[in-house]
């Protein structure tokens, strides 16, 4: 295949360095003629291991050359990527001069050239910008139908970057729709297995594996502080800590939905973060933690408020399925606060039994629901049938009890990942507020 690369900074050159390894003809393009002839040579324009080594290869096989002239890149290539950088502004914004410039030109040539093409995109891009940038840069050619458009984020990793592209641990195509593309090239040259998203899905991906990396630093880094102030090896906590793979390096707490909650979440952040404070040290990630969980929870106040009617029905009131602890349950706070306001409450929980509530279980619910005994309903059905919003906290009936009940003009909150609610009549919203 005859690829075109826009931008031979890193992710541009080690991207036409492993292409080349796979037998693909490349075309640098770059504005710097320095930078150009350094690449048409084989010598790579960045330091990183086995790089010069394929770059090198690919020069003696006629495999690499370069070139300054858009027009001449694109006449030669069927697919071109785009890998111009994306810096910050002074005040934290993206600039997307480069990649506005490079589309553009691609355009023009494309229109010039009157054949099919396809366009990659995989300069780091905030949500949404792709589809600006099409509208505002590409329309003439869209709407020719001689462009196809595919954003795909990059996963490399300077030192191992070769390695990563060879093996990546993830690859994403983001496509306009998130619907399979025409032509496979995207799969081709960056992943046969990649996930298919649509082009914001796809550039959203790449801000949440940067942003989580850097809270696991973060929050690595903060409990090394305190384990170091309490004379505690926070390495060897750190690496026990990542011996459990079932929880702690899981999928199991990554997923949106509800608020954390229980009997203990809560108080263990809250202890915590009350010793450093105590102690002495400074940790802003850790002090936040309960602050996210509380606008978390208030969005979904705020959700269920913006719905049309005043009664509320709640699929599960415990803080997790197949339990009866009411402690710190999210869905406690939430009737707790729609009852405040005046709204009619229905609940079911098929693990709920107020005669068996015993302890501190019992005191809670006493405190703040202390006629929860009049708000429990018999079934699932009875409390969609009698609700106006539902909020479905569990899976905690089958979708048959609640196509008995659901109607439209109604609406269904889910806070559990439970998408087969969206099969029934009712209004779906999803996990994600």
């Amino acid at each position: 295949m005859n690829v075109s690369i826009f931008g031979l900074g890193y992710v541009g050159a080690v991207t036409a360095g492993c292409l080349m390894e796979k037998g693909h003809r490349i075309i640098g393009v770059d504005v710097q003629a320095g930078k150009i002839s350094t690449f048409a040579s084989g010598q790579s324009p960045i330091v990183e291991p086995e790089l010069d080594q394929l770059l090198r290869e690919g020069k003696a096989s006629g495999l690499l050359s370069g070139t300054t002239d858009a027009m001449e890149a694109i006449r030669d290539t069927q697919v071109s990527i785009v890998c111009v950088g994306t810096p910050s502004q002074s005040n934290g914004r993206l600039n997307l001069d480069f990649v506005r410039h490079v589309a553009a030109q691609i355009n023009d040539a494309i229109l010039k050239k009157a054949e099919q093409h396809v366009l990659i995109f995989r300069s780091t891009m905030l949500p949404g910008s792709t589809r600006s940038i099409v509208t505002e840069m590409m329309a003439a050619c869209v709407d020719n139908g001689l462009v196809e458009i595919c954003y795909c984020p990059e996963f490399l990793r300077e030192g191992t970057a070769v390695a990563d592209f060879r093996s990546p641990s993830l690859a994403v195509v983001g496509t306009q729709n998130g619907n399979s593309p025409k032509d496979s090239s995207a799969f081709d040259l960056l992943g046969s297995d990649a996930e298919l998203l649509n082009w914001e899905g796809a550039e959203m991906i790449k801000y949440t594996c940067n942003y989580f990396h850097a809270i696991k630093v973060g929050f690595a880094n903060e409990i090394g502080r305190l384990s170091k102030h309490l004379g505690v090896d926070g390495a060897r906590v750190m690496d026990v800590v990542c011996r459990d793979t079932r929880l702690n390096i899981s999928r199991y707490y990554m997923r949106p939905g509800n608020p954390f909650g229980g009997s203990c979440l809560p108080k263990d952040v809250s202890a915590l973060s009350s010793l450093a404070r105590m102690e002495g040290v400074n940790l802003p990630l850790l002090e936040n933690t309960l602050a996210t969980n509380t606008a978390h929870f208030e969005a979904l106040i705020k959700l269920i408020m913006a719905k049309d009617g005043r009664r509320v029905g709640i699929l599960g009131l415990a803080f997790k399925a197949d339990t009866d602890d009411l402690r710190g349950s999210p869905m406690v706070g939430v009737a707790e606060a729609l009852l405040g306001r005046g709204y009619e409450i229905n609940i079911f929980d098929p693990s709920l039994n107020l005669s068996r509530l015993t302890g501190a279980n019992q005191t809670e619910i006493n405190r703040r629901m202390p006629h929860l005994a009049r708000l429990l309903r018999d079934s699932a059905s009875e409390v969609v049938a009698g609700s106006d919003t539902v909020i479905a906290a569990q899976k905690c009936a089958t979708i048959d009890e609640l196509a008995s009940s659901a109607r439209s003009g109604q609406w269904v909150i889910d806070v559990n990942g439970w998408p087969q609610l969206n099969q029934l009549p009712w209004s779906y919203e999803g996990s994600c507020w």
